[in-house]
């Protein structure tokens, strides 16, 4: 078994739709990015990578290379599998946790953790989605941008 932590922090941009966890969310803001921004989904794909001793999204999905310029993070978490799937590795679970003031992210998880587990081709019973706040503390607290958390569990 091998176990991989991933963490992404996006700050809030003006003209930008807000994409977490693979699915779009109803906000005045969106996150900061060369992708999507999509700071959940960037977690997952850094603990996939870390999980199997593959490095890290920078090295994976370069910002220098213009291909992933506000590409798909849906898309580059199915690339990450696929990849990490060639190493006879498959996921035993993914739990994750974003750091946000608002917007409220529980009217949104289920979503989140289908569009997750869909890209994982997993059972969603294998995916978590937690949110938390932090309080009106930090940068989170005064809504300039979400943090993101993620572990996974190969085998």
């Amino acid at each position: 078994m091998r176990i991989g932590q991933g963490i992404d922090v996006h700050a809030f941009a003006d003209g930008r739709r807000l994409m977490l966890g693979g699915i779009e969310i109803p906000h005045p803001r969106g996150l900061d990015g060369h992708s999507d921004g999509d700071a959940l989904l960037h977690a997952v794909i850094d603990a996939l990578l870390g999980a199997a001793g593959l490095g890290d999204i920078g090295a994976m999905f370069p910002s220098t290379d213009g291909r992933w310029k506000d590409a798909s993070s849906v898309a580059m978490l199915r690339e990450t599998y696929d990849h990490v799937s060639t190493y006879g590795l498959t996921i035993s679970n993914v739990d994750t946790t974003i750091v946000a003031q608002e917007p409220r992210m529980a009217p949104h998880v289920p979503g989140m953790r289908h569009a997750i587990a869909s890209a994982l081709k997993l059972d969603a019973t294998k995916v978590s989605v937690k949110a938390t706040t932090t309080d009106y503390l930090g940068f989170a607290g005064r809504n300039e941008g979400i943090a993101a958390f993620a572990v996974v569990l190969l085998e």
